[in-house]
Protein backbone atom coordinates (compact mmCIF):
# COMPACT_ATOMS: atom_id res chain seq x y z
CA UNK A 1 0.00 0.00 0.00
CA UNK A 2 1.21 3.34 -1.19
CA UNK A 3 1.20 6.13 1.32
CA UNK A 4 -1.35 7.85 -0.68
CA UNK A 5 -3.50 4.82 -0.29
CA UNK A 6 -3.01 4.39 3.21
CA UNK A 7 -3.91 8.19 4.31
CA UNK A 8 -6.99 7.92 2.02
CA UNK A 9 -7.87 4.38 4.16
CA UNK A 10 -7.07 5.40 7.76
CA UNK A 11 -9.57 8.91 6.82
CA UNK A 12 -12.10 6.18 5.76
CA UNK A 13 -12.00 3.94 8.60
CA UNK A 14 -12.05 5.95 11.09
CA UNK A 15 -14.74 9.09 9.85
CA UNK A 16 -17.37 9.47 12.15
CA UNK A 17 -21.40 10.40 10.52
CA UNK A 18 -22.00 12.34 13.30
CA UNK A 19 -19.02 14.49 12.76
CA UNK A 20 -20.30 15.05 9.35
CA UNK A 21 -23.85 16.67 10.36
CA UNK A 22 -22.23 18.68 13.15
CA UNK A 23 -19.49 19.84 9.86
CA UNK A 24 -22.98 20.71 8.04
CA UNK A 25 -24.26 22.69 10.82
CA UNK A 26 -21.26 24.60 11.26
CA UNK A 27 -21.50 25.95 8.02
CA UNK A 28 -18.57 24.06 7.06
CA UNK A 29 -18.87 22.76 2.84
CA UNK A 30 -17.40 19.78 1.20
CA UNK A 31 -17.69 17.56 -2.11
CA UNK A 32 -16.60 14.29 -0.06
CA UNK A 33 -15.58 13.92 2.92
CA UNK A 34 -15.83 11.37 6.14
CA UNK A 35 -15.54 13.35 9.18
CA UNK A 36 -12.41 12.92 10.45
CA UNK A 37 -11.37 15.16 13.52
CA UNK A 38 -9.04 17.88 13.37
CA UNK A 39 -6.49 15.91 16.02
CA UNK A 40 -6.50 12.58 14.18
CA UNK A 41 -5.52 14.51 10.81
CA UNK A 42 -3.01 16.14 12.63
CA UNK A 43 -1.35 13.02 13.78
CA UNK A 44 -1.27 11.51 10.63
CA UNK A 45 -0.25 14.49 8.67
CA UNK A 46 3.32 13.98 11.72
CA UNK A 47 5.23 11.73 9.44
CA UNK A 48 5.10 13.53 5.96
CA UNK A 49 5.95 17.22 7.19
CA UNK A 50 7.77 19.36 4.51
CA UNK A 51 6.62 16.52 1.46
CA UNK A 52 5.70 18.86 -0.80
CA UNK A 53 4.64 16.59 -3.86
CA UNK A 54 2.68 14.74 -1.60
CA UNK A 55 0.85 17.59 -0.66
CA UNK A 56 0.12 17.97 -3.82
CA UNK A 57 -1.27 14.35 -4.48
CA UNK A 58 -3.31 14.88 -1.57
CA UNK A 59 -4.65 17.95 -2.50
CA UNK A 60 -5.76 16.71 -5.87
CA UNK A 61 -7.99 13.89 -4.05
CA UNK A 62 -10.72 16.30 -3.48
CA UNK A 63 -11.35 14.76 -0.28
CA UNK A 64 -11.96 17.04 2.63
CA UNK A 65 -9.11 15.48 5.19
CA UNK A 66 -6.71 14.88 2.52
CA UNK A 67 -6.94 19.01 1.46
CA UNK A 68 -6.77 19.35 5.32
CA UNK A 69 -3.76 16.95 5.52
CA UNK A 70 -1.86 18.86 2.47
CA UNK A 71 -1.56 21.90 4.34
CA UNK A 72 -0.56 21.18 7.42
CA UNK A 73 2.29 19.31 5.72
CA UNK A 74 3.17 21.42 3.08
CA UNK A 75 6.68 22.94 2.69
CA UNK A 76 6.54 27.02 2.68
CA UNK A 77 9.51 27.39 0.73
CA UNK A 78 7.80 25.59 -2.05
CA UNK A 79 4.94 26.74 -2.44
CA UNK A 80 4.81 29.41 -5.06
CA UNK A 81 2.54 31.88 -6.38
CA UNK A 82 0.47 29.90 -8.88
CA UNK A 83 0.03 27.14 -6.32
CA UNK A 84 -1.30 29.84 -4.15
CA UNK A 85 -4.10 30.44 -6.15
CA UNK A 86 -4.96 27.26 -7.86
CA UNK A 87 -5.68 25.95 -4.27
CA UNK A 88 -7.71 28.94 -3.34
CA UNK A 89 -9.74 28.62 -6.32
CA UNK A 90 -10.32 25.24 -5.23
CA UNK A 91 -11.74 26.43 -1.76
CA UNK A 92 -15.44 25.79 -0.99
CA UNK A 93 -15.20 25.89 3.19
CA UNK A 94 -14.13 28.14 5.59
CA UNK A 95 -11.95 25.74 7.56
CA UNK A 96 -10.37 25.16 4.25
CA UNK A 97 -9.89 28.53 3.81
CA UNK A 98 -8.61 29.27 6.89
CA UNK A 99 -6.37 26.24 7.21
CA UNK A 100 -4.67 27.01 4.69
CA UNK A 101 -3.87 31.04 5.45
CA UNK A 102 -3.20 29.97 9.22
CA UNK A 103 -0.94 27.17 8.77
CA UNK A 104 0.65 27.33 4.82
CA UNK A 105 0.08 30.90 3.21
CA UNK A 106 1.03 33.83 5.74
CA UNK A 107 4.07 32.02 5.70
CA UNK A 108 5.38 33.41 2.50
CA UNK A 109 7.00 36.42 1.41
CA UNK A 110 3.81 37.13 -0.52
CA UNK A 111 1.72 37.28 2.61
CA UNK A 112 0.76 40.81 2.58
CA UNK A 113 0.61 41.31 -1.22
CA UNK A 114 -1.96 38.55 -1.06
CA UNK A 115 -4.06 39.81 1.59
CA UNK A 116 -4.67 43.19 -0.07
CA UNK A 117 -4.79 41.31 -3.46
CA UNK A 118 -7.64 38.37 -2.16
CA UNK A 119 -9.20 41.09 -0.04
CA UNK A 120 -10.67 43.09 -3.71
CA UNK A 121 -11.64 39.44 -4.97
CA UNK A 122 -15.66 39.39 -5.51
CA UNK A 123 -15.42 35.31 -4.87
CA UNK A 124 -16.79 34.48 -1.35
CA UNK A 125 -13.82 32.30 -0.10
CA UNK A 126 -11.13 34.04 -1.81
CA UNK A 127 -12.08 37.72 -0.35
CA UNK A 128 -12.28 35.74 2.55
CA UNK A 129 -8.85 34.40 2.39
CA UNK A 130 -7.92 38.41 2.24
CA UNK A 131 -9.12 39.18 5.54
CA UNK A 132 -7.92 36.00 6.97
CA UNK A 133 -4.41 36.26 6.11
CA UNK A 134 -4.62 39.58 8.05
CA UNK A 135 -5.90 38.33 11.19
CA UNK A 136 -3.24 35.68 11.10
CA UNK A 137 -0.40 38.13 10.46
CA UNK A 138 -1.54 40.29 12.65
CA UNK A 139 -1.15 37.50 15.63
CA UNK A 140 1.94 35.55 14.13
CA UNK A 141 4.09 38.57 12.64
CA UNK A 142 5.64 39.70 15.49
CA UNK A 143 8.20 41.78 14.01
CA UNK A 144 5.58 43.64 11.25
CA UNK A 145 6.01 47.31 11.48
CA UNK A 146 2.58 49.07 12.62
CA UNK A 147 2.20 50.75 9.29
CA UNK A 148 1.16 47.96 7.17
CA UNK A 149 -1.79 46.75 9.66
CA UNK A 150 -3.12 50.90 9.75
CA UNK A 151 -3.23 50.22 5.83
CA UNK A 152 -5.34 46.79 6.53
CA UNK A 153 -7.29 49.02 8.35
CA UNK A 154 -8.37 50.99 5.67
CA UNK A 155 -9.14 48.21 3.61
CA UNK A 156 -11.56 46.76 6.18
CA UNK A 157 -13.61 49.87 6.62
CA UNK A 158 -13.88 49.91 2.95
CA UNK A 159 -15.20 46.18 2.98
CA UNK A 160 -16.91 46.19 5.40
CA UNK A 161 -20.85 46.57 3.66
CA UNK A 162 -20.22 42.90 2.58
CA UNK A 163 -23.13 40.98 4.12
CA UNK A 164 -22.13 37.67 3.19
CA UNK A 165 -21.76 35.80 6.27
CA UNK A 166 -17.99 34.27 5.56
CA UNK A 167 -16.71 37.47 4.48
CA UNK A 168 -17.72 39.56 7.59
CA UNK A 169 -16.41 37.09 10.07
CA UNK A 170 -13.22 37.42 8.65
CA UNK A 171 -13.35 41.23 8.29
CA UNK A 172 -14.21 41.43 11.98
CA UNK A 173 -11.93 38.64 13.05
CA UNK A 174 -9.06 41.13 10.87
CA UNK A 175 -10.14 44.29 12.84
CA UNK A 176 -9.69 42.40 16.16
CA UNK A 177 -6.73 40.56 15.46
CA UNK A 178 -5.17 44.10 14.85
CA UNK A 179 -6.90 45.88 17.66
CA UNK A 180 -5.09 43.93 20.33
CA UNK A 181 -1.69 43.43 18.31
CA UNK A 182 -0.24 46.75 20.10
CA UNK A 183 -1.56 49.97 22.08
CA UNK A 184 -1.14 52.11 19.02
CA UNK A 185 -3.06 50.02 16.78
CA UNK A 186 -5.67 49.17 19.53
CA UNK A 187 -6.70 53.20 19.51
CA UNK A 188 -6.55 52.81 15.50
CA UNK A 189 -8.82 50.35 15.38
CA UNK A 190 -11.44 51.59 17.75
CA UNK A 191 -11.29 54.35 15.62
CA UNK A 192 -12.29 52.48 12.49
CA UNK A 193 -14.85 50.16 14.38
CA UNK A 194 -16.22 53.84 15.24
CA UNK A 195 -16.30 54.87 11.72
CA UNK A 196 -17.50 51.16 10.66
CA UNK A 197 -20.56 51.86 12.62
CA UNK A 198 -21.57 54.71 10.96
CA UNK A 199 -22.26 53.21 7.60
CA UNK A 200 -25.44 52.49 6.49
CA UNK A 201 -25.24 48.43 6.49
CA UNK A 202 -26.67 46.03 8.60
CA UNK A 203 -22.84 43.95 8.27
CA UNK A 204 -21.08 46.98 9.06
CA UNK A 205 -22.71 47.59 12.17
CA UNK A 206 -22.17 44.16 13.78
CA UNK A 207 -18.61 44.18 12.78
CA UNK A 208 -17.82 47.89 14.62
CA UNK A 209 -20.36 46.36 17.53
CA UNK A 210 -18.70 42.99 17.87
CA UNK A 211 -15.21 44.52 17.95
CA UNK A 212 -15.54 47.48 19.86
CA UNK A 213 -17.22 45.18 22.66
CA UNK A 214 -13.82 43.24 22.63
CA UNK A 215 -11.70 46.13 23.01
CA UNK A 216 -13.24 47.41 25.57
CA UNK A 217 -12.71 43.65 27.44
CA UNK A 218 -10.58 43.05 30.27
CA UNK A 219 -9.33 40.29 28.48
CA UNK A 220 -8.69 42.90 25.63
CA UNK A 221 -6.92 44.84 28.19
CA UNK A 222 -5.12 41.76 29.81
CA UNK A 223 -3.39 41.23 25.85
CA UNK A 224 -2.40 44.58 25.92
CA UNK A 225 -0.66 44.49 28.99
CA UNK A 226 0.80 41.68 28.85
CA UNK A 227 2.19 42.29 24.80
CA UNK A 228 3.38 45.93 25.88
CA UNK A 229 5.49 43.92 28.54
CA UNK A 230 7.05 41.74 25.93
CA UNK A 231 7.95 44.68 23.68
CA UNK A 232 10.08 46.22 26.36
Amino acid sequence: MNDIDFILNQIKINGNSANLEGMARFGIRFDEAFGCNVPFMRKLARNYRGNHDFALKLWKTGIHEARIIAFLIDDPKMVSDAQAERWLKDVKSWDICDGLCGNLFRKKSFAYDKAFEWSRRKEEFQKRAGFVMMAVLAVHDKEKNDNIFLNFLDRIEEESYDERNFVKKAVNWALRQIGKRNYKLHKSAIKTAEKIKLQDSKSARWIASDALREFSSEKTKNILIRRSSQCR
